[in-house]
């Protein structure tokens, strides 16, 4: 193995949850904590027994984390136990550093987004390079199993009793700002996780599909999928199918209006690619009729 693809397999992914359990560790010492806003899962239980028993934030992030990295250790092998044991204990200790440094507002709006804005960084980077901080998802994946619920309606279901529970205890306003920090995070978190990269479908309905297939080829390497369809009013179409990343839908767009600005364009999501997603400029592109 050279000293490329050991810098990719191991040195990055290392890095990045360094970095990402850093921002984590930040948003809540310096902007969630100090302003008593929860964030859900374990992290949220530990902030509430440490306002209740008045200890460190760290202490409870590795005890009540514990048990989650046994089942997950048991369900996803050494290397979730490896990445996820490095993650929780860094935590900890970062906490513990930022523990002592003030707080940079007070201010419970600036904090909700703030917070939740680093916070949702932080552990996206974390997941998405194989680690984790909290173990609800463990739990969430395990029960989605045996109950007709997915993983993310049972983490949200966790969520909401935790803050509930905050509610009664810290006030209503403090249940209020800690829910709009889980959804702040959450849509971070899933930017980050998926990335610049996502997919998404693009569906043109055009007169000039030949055309913008060829263009969107030789310009992104994306091939297109070509049928033959029929409108209502406007007669034979040509509706092309093509996945792209987010960061070409831009192109696509100018394509198509280069193109035909009469086309009609859809474009939706994706969230799993299975089989060969062909990216090859060096193939020759077949003449009309071929």
């Amino acid at each position: 193995m050279d000293l490329k693809n050991t810098a990719k397999k191991y040195i990055l992914p290392y890095l990045a949850m360094t970095i990402g359990t850093a921002a984590a560790a930040f948003a809540l010492e310096e902007f969630l904590i100090p302003s008593t806003i929860l964030d859900g899962g374990v992290m949220g239980i530990s902030i509430i027994l440490a306002q209740i028993l008045k200890r460190g934030v760290s202490l409870f992030v590795i005890v009540l984390n514990l048990p989650f990295l046994i089942v997950g250790f048991r369900q996803l092998g050494w290397r979730f136990l490896i990445r996820g044991t490095y993650c929780m204990l860094l935590l900890a200790g970062l906490l513990e550093l930022f523990k002592d440094v003030p707080a940079i507002t007070n201010t419970e709006l600036l904090a909700v987004v703030f917070g939740g804005v680093i916070l949702g960084f932080g552990v996206g980077t974390v997941i998405r390079y194989g680690g984790c901080l909290d173990g609800t998802e463990i739990v969430a994946m395990l029960l989605s199993k045996k109950l007709n619920f997915s993983v993310g309606q049972i983490i949200f279901a966790i969520n909401i009793a935790i803050y509930a529970v905050a509610g009664l205890l810290f006030g209503w306003d403090r249940a209020l700002y800690s829910l709009l920090t889980y959804f702040i995070s959450f849509k971070i978190i899933d930017m980050v996780e998926i990335g610049m990269e996502q997919a998404k479908a693009v569906m043109i309905i055009t007169n000039e599909g030949r055309n913008i297939a060829d263009e969107l080829y030789k310009s992104l390497g994306r091939t297109c999928t070509l049928l033959e369809g029929e409108g209502l009013i406007s007669g034979k179409k040509v509706v092309l199918y093509c996945v792209v990343t987010r960061i070409e839908l831009a192109e696509v767009k100018r394509i198509v209006n280069d193109d035909d600005a009469s086309a009609f364009v859809t474009v939706t999501d994706v969230s799993e690619i299975i089989g060969k997603h062909i990216k090859n400029t060096n193939v020759e592109i077949l003449a009309e009729g071929e």
